[in-house]
């Protein structure tokens, strides 16, 4: 029986459609990685206690909070040049009947460097009575700048924080249930290019005047000329105080010394 034949490129042949199928089950995965990932939940529940573990947000969320009187409530957001955020907090506070006092809260804000940020506008600090429901907090930030000194404290892009504390209540409502509910808005405007150019002076002009020597008046030049070189004596440089008081000097020096060469050498003629 004569044996069958098999061309030498068939084994490739196979491997190769093996190799094929064995890539196909991959394709799934990878199209689905070129997907665009699902957008985050509109509202942030959750806070972190420390600079370390801030729950990242961006301008536009959401945060809703539950969370207990006396807690470091920590966010973070990212700010770009020429951006101005403002942050709207309001804190939901036990019934009147578990409290003991009336209760102080503060909103900070800090840059990536730990630097507290002013407010510009707003309530940064409130107090709520022992009998309030609800506590509003708002804070305006200074426009971030694109480019600032070293030494300055100008808020530059990047990463900043917001820290929610209570810091005035008594201590028997440390540990009460409260509810946050936070929310960032930022204003795009200019983002002050390095190459800008100023509108207006700094210092505007209290004296200006022109800078150009004056022109002398050609008619009562010659006149003047010749009424200061018209005598002789005008024309001497006559030489200053100072050297006629030294020329005196001088010579009163030379007669005192010739006198007393006089004194001291022929005595007799003198008292004789």
């Amino acid at each position: 029986m004569r044996g069958i034949t098999r061309h030498p490129l068939a084994g490739l042949t196979g491997l190769a459609g093996l190799a094929f199928l064995a890539c196909l089950p991959m394709a799934g995965p990878a199209a689905a990685d070129d997907t665009p990932s699902p957008s985050p939940s509109a509202t942030v529940g959750t806070a972190g206690t420390s600079f370390l573990t801030a729950t990242a947000m961006d301008p536009g969320q959401q945060v809703r909070v539950s969370s207990s009187t006396g807690d470091y409530l920590y966010w973070s957001f990212d700010a770009a040049a020429g951006e101005t955020d403002r942050l709207a907090i309001t804190i939901t506070l036990p019934t009147g009947a578990s409290r003991h006092g009336p209760a102080t809260w503060t909103v900070d804000v800090f840059d990536g460097l730990r630097r507290r940020q002013p407010c510009t506008a707003g309530s940064q600090t409130a107090t709520a009575a022992t009998g309030a429901a609800t506590l509003a907090l708002h804070c305006l930030l200074r426009q971030v700048r694109s480019w600032a000194d070293p030494w300055s404290d100008e808020p530059l892009p990047g990463t900043y924080y917001v820290r929610l504390s209570a810091t005035g209540l008594p201590d028997q409502d440390l540990g009460l249930p409260v509810q946050t509910d936070l929310s960032i808005t930022a204003k795009k405007g200019d983002a002050q290019p390095d190459n800008a150019r100023l509108k207006a002076p700094l210092s505007p002009e209290t004296d200006a005047g022109s800078t150009a020597a004056p022109q002398a008046d050609s008619s009562a030049a010659p006149s003047a000329e010749a009424e200061r070189t018209g005598h002789f004596w005008n024309r001497i440089s006559w030489p200053s105080t100072r050297w006629w008081w030294t020329i005196g000097g001088g010579l009163l020096a030379a007669l005192a010394g010739v006198g007393g060469y006089r004194l001291a050498r022929h005595p007799r003629r003198w008292f004789s």
